[in-house]
């Protein structure tokens, strides 16, 4: 799958879920060893995901995704070691370049379900993540035949409860495959059918998960362990 990559210069901008292509996969840094796994991982395709986690100055959290649900690892990387940059919203026009063997899978049925249900009463900027986003990004086949389409959704701040609420009920639910939906906006991200409650929901932010409420300041703190994206 070929199509033009955004180039190294803007990574300033990147944000969590966002796809970024090494220049040498050996300029990862790691806090302690990096996993067996990791070198072959690399090898296979020199991408890694960018993760939820608090700045360490002029190095990008990242997450490294291994060919085992298993294996997914936390690592750091200078912004100089971007070769291209593919954001979640830009690789829904890439499923169109899929071989038919993978086009069939469940998963990229269920996107190109989403892409009609959301055509006019979805959100405008969102994409997949997860090994949907990755394989489109990366052209390495990632997704499998039980694979969930993980979608990303960024908007440039909270909806509101109403416009979550349609969002959620314009989700195909007849879709080959579960779909699970994130809100993405500066303070962080939150699940789509918890937001949409109404109730508290935990936003997920580079420091942890917090407790809020639609509307609110927080209602309480909890810290929880984040994974590697």
């Amino acid at each position: 799958m070929s199509m033009p990559c955004a180039a190294h210069a803007i990574v300033g901008d990147v944000r969590v879920h966002d796809l970024l292509r090494l220049r040498d996969p050996g300029a990862l840094r790691w806090d302690g060893a990096a996993p067996a796994w990791v070198r072959d991982a690399l090898g296979a395709a020199p991408w890694v995901v960018v993760r939820r986690a608090a700045a360490r100055g002029a190095w990008l959290a990242v997450g490294v995704r291994g060919s085992a649900r298993a294996q997914r690892a936390a690592a750091w990387l200078d912004a100089a070691g971007v070769l291209c940059l593919r954001e979640p919203p830009a690789l829904r026009a890439r499923a169109g370049l899929l071989a038919p063997a993978r086009a069939q899978l469940p998963v990229f049925a269920a996107l190109r379900s989403l892409e009609r249900a959301w055509r006019e009463h979805g959100p405008m900027h969102w994409g997949p993540g997860g090994s949907v986003g990755f394989e489109l990004a990366s052209g390495v086949a990632t997704a499998g035949p039980h694979s969930d389409l993980d979608v990303v959704v960024r908007c440039e701040r909270a909806p509101s409860t109403a416009r979550a609420r349609a969002w959620l009920r314009a989700l195909p639910h007849d879709a080959p495959a579960r779909i699970d939906v994130l809100l993405e906006w500066p303070a962080g991200g939150a699940a789509l059918a918890e937001f949409a409650a109404g109730g508290p929901y935990l936003l997920r932010t580079r420091l942890g998960a917090r407790l809020r409420r639609a509307g609110t300041r927080p209602v309480g703190v909890g810290i929880v362990a984040e994974e590697a994206a």
